[in-house]
């Protein structure tokens, strides 16, 4: 609307005199846009100006344009949201309970342009025709992802996976239907005990959350060292010590890779490390953290638990032409104790199919694995399996015969 142009474009520049930072002020800009409505409203009484809708819908249409992210600061209110994403301006859709609808907003290219701007402004990283990909996290914690043309082929594809905080320890996830409470106790037995944890999972499986679940069963006077691309881990704990990658610079330099992190990491005395994600080398630098005798756990993208042990197997092979799997597969088999494949189902729940044991034996260069949680019938039931590491349970004061004494499968 014509009048809620004319109001925008009197506060930004207003701010632009005054030096306000919108982000970190709230309070200021609340009351600067309800001044610069009330002059307006006031003028228009007594002149040819455009009427303004309700005041209070427009000092929130305006506040969303200046501080917040302008049409789709609405679906960032909504909690019910989990992810929003623009195909073309004209076709914006959102994510509700794991079910994608498209909306009813309608954008501009240039309109694309200036969210994405708006978006990456606190992030301090950029896409340009030289970086035409771009990993952010928004300051209420949602992870940015775009892509512009000549990748794309004509319009701006932009991707935003919305930080929802339902879940940040396992009893919650057990609340959510993602686990069951035999599953939850044994699993935060596990971590305690100091066993290294593979979370696997497709593309919105929930594996992040998961993974920050498990990580706030760590001891608490443990240190731990997360790296990521983004930050995306929120970690409930006292000694944490986080890390992101940083993109090349204008000029192609300054580039910090997550295997530059996995390295820096094992210098900053960390009691356990965290990394969000493995794609690449890097998983050889955390295979050869691990198989030192440093408690860890990451995530990975597979399909099943097997997969998920496959697939260690094979990314170290591409941090060099003298990296084999001869040496790569028992190093996974002694360095990989549970793997936990998770998924999003068709009714749009994240749940736990399987935990899987993996005892460090090598067959034929096949990992073997043993069941201890499989998902029967929709239910995630014990299996028959038992954990490695015994020892360690016990040091930390748990049974395990105990833990998983819930009834075993036949």
């Amino acid at each position: 609307m014509e009048a809620l142009a004319t109001v925008e474009s009197e506060v930004r520049e207003l701010i632009r005199r005054s030096g306000l930072d919108p982000l970190r002020d709230a309070g200021a800009l609340d009351r600067l846009v309800r001044e610069v409505v009330a002059d307006y409203d006031g003028r228009s009484l007594h002149g040819s100006l455009p009427r303004l809708p309700a005041l209070d819908d427009a000092v929130k249409s305006v506040k969303d344009a200046v501080a917040g992210f302008g049409p789709l600061q609405p679906y960032f209110d909504d909690p019910e949201v989990e992810e929003i994403w623009i195909n073309e301006p004209t076709k914006v859709f959102v994510a509700r309970g794991g079910v994608a609808e498209l909306t009813t907003t309608m954008l501009t290219d240039d309109g694309v342009r200036d969210l994405v701007e708006q978006m990456l402004k606190s992030s301090g990283r950029r896409v340009d025709l030289s970086s035409p990909f771009v990993d952010a996290v928004l300051p209420d914690g949602s992870r940015l992802h775009v892509v512009i043309p000549d990748i794309t082929r004509a319009h701006w594809s932009v991707n935003v996976r919305k930080f929802v905080a339902s879940a940040s320890h396992l009893d919650d996830l057990v609340g959510l239907g993602t686990l069951t409470a035999p599953a939850a106790r044994f699993l935060e037995a596990a971590v305690a005990a100091g066993l290294n944890i593979l979370v696997a999972g497709g593309t919105q499986a929930g594996k992040t959350t998961l993974l920050n679940c498990l990580a706030a069963a760590i001891p608490p006077r443990e240190r731990v060292v997360t790296c990521e691309e983004v930050f995306e881990l929120k970690l409930p704990l006292r000694d944490v010590a986080a890390m992101q990658c940083r993109q090349p610079s204008l000029e192609g330099t300054g580039e910090i890779p997550l295997r530059r992190l996995v390295k820096e990491a094992l210098r900053m005395r960390p009691s356990r490390i965290v990394v969000g994600e493995v794609r690449q080398g890097e998983s050889l630098d955390l295979l050869i953290a691990l198989n030192s005798g440093l408690p860890g756990m990451c995530t990975i993208h597979a399909n099943s638990a097997r997969e998920a042990i496959t697939k260690m197997c094979t990314l170290p092979l591409l941090a060099g032409e003298n990296v084999g799997s001869r040496f790569v597969v028992p190093t996974v088999a002694g360095s990989i104790d549970l793997v936990i494949h998770a998924a999003l189902e068709h009714d749009g729940v994240r749940r736990v199919r399987e935990v899987v044991a993996v005892p460090g034996r090598v067959e034929g260069d096949v990992v073997e694995t043993a069941d201890i949680f499989t998902q029967r019938d929709g239910v995630l039931r014990r299996a028959d399996g038992f954990p490695p590491h015994h020892e360690r349970f016990r040091r930390a004061g748990y049974d395990v015969a105990a833990l998983l004494a819930v009834g075993v499968t036949t």
